[in-house]
């Protein structure tokens, strides 16, 4: 059965602390991230294996040890899109899209640096958010299993920890 276009919205909010200092933004959280209303939920997806990588820690297994764990790493994560149109989880298909106001995240926190996850969020970022935040952001590869693919696990650790700077 073929995946329909269908509207949706961000159903849970940013993860983010006032002691934030980098924020990731995807384009718009996976169906699978959706269900379970947090960030990168997918079981396919290399996010959460990545960073603990890069930060030599476990991987944490439940949203609250997720959440303890970007909190330790002044990491806060969340979305360029509010809604949007989109075929199933996939970024190529995305469509009317309403951005998210990123000015009340970075009000409520010290981010100094942002990275975005894919091309499709990076472009998103650049079209609808740099003017308003003068932030420029670094592109980072998707951690998706539509991407993974692409990239060897050890690619995208090397990548991401300029995270850790």
């Amino acid at each position: 059965m073929k995946s329909k276009e269908e509207f949706v919205e961000h159903t849970f909010p940013p993860y983010v602390n006032c002691d934030s200092e980098v924020l990731i933004l995807g384009s718009m959280p996976s169906r699978k991230s959706r269900e379970i209303g947090f960030y990168y939920m997918h079981p396919q997806n290399k996010f959460w294996k990545v960073l603990s990588k890069i930060y030599e820690e476990e991987i944490p297994e439940t949203i609250e040890k997720k959440k303890d764990f970007l909190k330790r790493k002044k990491i806060a994560l969340w979305d360029c899109i509010d809604c949007c149109v989109i075929k199933a989880s996939s970024d190529s298909s995305i469509k009317q899209v309403i951005p998210t106001d990123l000015n009340s995240i970075l009000e409520q926190s010290n981010i100094k640096r942002i990275y975005t996850t894919g091309k499709k969020a990076y472009a998103l970022y650049e079209k609808y958010h740099y003017e308003k935040t003068h932030i420029k952001a670094e592109y980072l590869p998707s951690t998706s299993p539509a991407n993974i693919a692409n990239y060897k696990d050890e690619d995208l650790i090397e990548t991401y920890r300029r995270i850790k700077k």
